[in-house]
């Protein structure tokens, strides 16, 4: 069954030696490893350790670096086999910051930040896990956050401005506010921090004065600038979210990523690439229920024959199987159209691969629940920690209403709706 899924597409050789590799790195760990992670709520250290001695934190950090200088279409290969062969949705989030937070320093970051930074994030020395953009107060509106990030300059704290004019190493950004929903900070080296460096209402247009920050997690604890608390949830119970609370915390303004005020323009950068590969972690998770579902269905007996021999049974899961084969189509497309020079609308891709990879998902996952019957809320059958998270994809990186608002306005050519 895993085959002709994987058959659903082929493979370049990059992608098939990733498939090989990851699939290699993930059969060290049983479904009782992910289960014992789930139960005790614990971050999978072995897993990413061993992932990060066989040079997979760094796949998208160029070879100049320190990293494997690959790019959207063996790291769909690489996140959809995590999911897979691994421990579903949880697992694949649990390293997936630590992919794709290195993105913004690769593009924008000065180059000596990179060369500080970028091979100690390839080797497994320094890690970027965190990424800090949702507020209470703006949800998926990003442009309305309230964080605020102002420069203080040395000549403005210095008794003698006169000493600070020949160098501007004492310079700072002093950033306040709150963010939601920052997930892996516990497991975290850095953050990149999303503020805002002009108030909403001095900038002419939305997207503007907003800017991107590199924050040393450690450094703002022992600021006592950063307060964190955990937030209780019901899914990827072993990759945790956070609430932050920043009060004047000091970072130097060489760590301020890219060009200030653009931080808007540079989230969105790479934002479609990054949606595809949640869309095919997705679709691992999909094939993970539904394998195991399939399992299921052929061993169990009642009324002396294989439960699968059901209709009732067998067609949600055909149904299940139909809909991640189209799911994978359209995003391994879509991702060799990223890694070309077409003019595509990427976007389009994007938005349509993770709405169809994510209601797969939840299609397989609760046919592999209802096929286990009353034993599919037993958490030593695992379906149901894979229900749970195949809801959560509906809901991240965006929902499904807003992957369908950009369809509808920028495919479709509808009014805007929000």
């Amino acid at each position: 069954m895993a085959q002709l899924l994987s058959d659903a597409v082929t493979l370049t050789e990059s992608q098939q030696l990733v498939q090989t590799s990851v699939r290699d790195v993930c059969s060290n760990f049983d479904h009782q490893y992910w289960r014992d992670r789930a139960e005790a709520g614990d971050y999978p250290h072995k897993f990413v350790d061993t992932l990060i001695d066989h040079g997979w934190m760094g796949v998208l950090i160029p070879e100049a670096y320190g990293g494997a200088g690959m790019g959207t279409r063996e790291t769909v290969v690489m996140m959809e086999e995590i999911a897979a062969n691994g421990g579903g949705f949880s697992a694949a989030q649990a390293v997936h910051g630590g992919v794709y937070n290195s993105v913004p320093i690769v593009e924008y970051a000065s180059e000596e930040l990179k060369r500080d930074l970028l091979p100690r994030v390839a080797d497994g020395e320094a890690s970027i896990q965190a990424f800090g953009l949702t507020e209470p107060n703006a949800g998926s509106n990003s442009t309305a956050i309230e964080t605020r990030a102002e420069r203080d300059s040395a000549e403005e704290t210095l008794a003698d401005p006169s000493e600070a004019v020949a160098s501007e190493d004492g310079d700072e950004y002093v950033i306040n506010g709150q963010k939601i929903w920052t997930s892996r900070v516990d497991v975290s080296d850095y953050i990149v921090l999303v503020a805002r460096t002009t108030p909403l209402e001095d900038v002419d247009k939305r997207t503007h004065g907003i800017s991107m920050f590199l924050v040393h997690i450690e450094d703002a604890i022992e600021q006592g600038a950063l307060e964190m608390e955990a937030i209780p949830k019901s899914a990827s119970d072993f990759v945790h979210s956070f609430e932050l609370w920043f009060d004047d915390l000091r970072v130097p303004a060489e760590n301020l990523i890219g060009v200030e005020g653009e931080g808007f323009y540079q989230v969105l950068d790479g934002l479609n690439e990054e949606r595809l590969v949640i869309a095919a972690e997705c679709i691992g998770l999909g094939r993970l229920a539904l394998e195991r579902a399939v399992d299921y269905a052929n061993e169990r007996e009642v009324f002396d024959r294989p439960i699968g021999s059901n209709q009732a049974v067998q067609h949600p899961l055909a149904e299940a199987y139909a809909r991640l084969q189209a799911a994978k189509q359209l995003t391994y497309n879509a991702a060799d159209r990223a890694a070309s020079d077409e003019g595509v609308d990427l976007g389009a891709y994007a938005n349509a691969a993770k709405f169809l990879a994510a209601d797969a998902a939840y299609e397989a996952a609760d046919a592999a629940v209802q096929t286990h019957g009353g034993f599919g809320i037993a958490t030593e059958y695992d379906v149901e920690r894979y229900f749970r998270e195949a809801r959560l994809t509906r809901l991240v990186p965006i929902t499904q209403q807003l992957a369908l608002n950009y369809l509808g306005e920028n495919v479709l050519g509808l009014p805007r709706s929000y």
